[in-house]
């Protein structure tokens, strides 16, 4: 299936590593540009340097998103290098576990943005060029919001913003024929969450656990997953889909949990 998706500029924030990533990769395999938006100058480059050595296309801004002047830098270093912008990836964020008990003010509005705000702010500085062009939105969200987890409540509440803002966005921006979409991610495997796994006492019996639960294959979703139907969903091939919800993650938040055991 050709997605059409070729010389779309496509701005990917956090696309250095993980998710982020893999949706670069898949994103310059279908022949679009993706730009990637992130702090490390050295990760992005490495990055691009992979897309290149299979053939494709990619630009980098470094851009630290939790300060809001360079949220804007990224989409105008964007403009003066390509002149449009046809889809916006807001994917960059950390699982920071601020909790309520072990948290604080100034901690949670730190997650709020890092998490949430510079969804926003990425959204509506790229506005004005996804106009022009019809793009498309994705925001990657995690199941945090829907299920909870135990003292991340910064996390969760960022997800649940980024939930209710596709759908707000998707609404205010059907005039311009924008479509805005999510896609919510439960278990997958990135470098941070191996990091994680491996801060724990026993971090392969505490995996094996994980993935038990996960009631198709009893495995972990892949970082190419979610970037598959990333392209998709940025695509013409979706062009009838706005406002979702998209759960990529093997059945984990919405099938019975006794189902993975059968």
């Amino acid at each position: 299936m050709d997605l059409e998706l070729t010389n779309k500029v496509i701005i990917v924030t956090g696309g250095a590593k993980g998710i982020g990533e893999g949706i670069v990769k898949v994103l310059a395999r279908e022949g679009a540009i993706p730009v990637i938006a992130g702090r490390s100058e050295a990760d992005n480059i490495k990055c691009i340097q992979a897309v290149e050595a299979e053939g494709g296309k990619a630009f980098q801004v470094v851009a630290e998103l939790t300060e809001p002047a360079a949220c804007e830098k990224a989409i105008n270093a964007t403009l003066q290098q390509f002149g449009r912008i046809e889809g916006l990836v807001n994917n960059a964020g950390v699982n920071d576990g601020v909790g309520l008990e072990n948290g604080d003010y100034e901690r949670f509005m730190a997650s709020l943005h890092k998490n949430m705000v510079h969804y926003y702010l990425m959204a509506h500085f790229a506005l004005p060029e996804l106009k022009k062009s019809k793009g498309a939105i994705l925001n990657i969200t995690s199941k945090t919001a829907d299920t909870g987890q135990g003292s991340t409540s910064g996390y969760a509440a960022a997800n649940g913003g980024r939930n209710a803002l596709t759908r707000e966005w998707a609404v205010e921006l059907l005039k311009y024929g924008i479509r805005v979409n999510a896609i919510v991610v439960a278990e997958c495997w990135t470098p941070l969450y191996e990091n994680w796994i491996k801060t724990l006492p026993d971090p392969e019996a505490k995996l094996d656990e994980i993935k038990a639960k996960i009631p198709l294959g009893n495995r972990m979703t892949t970082a190419a997953e979610i970037a598959d139907m990333t392209a998709f969903l940025l695509s013409e091939r979706s062009s009838h889909t706005t406002g979702q919800l998209i759960y990529v993650d093997g059945g984990y938040v919405h099938l019975d949990r006794a189902l993975a055991n059968a």
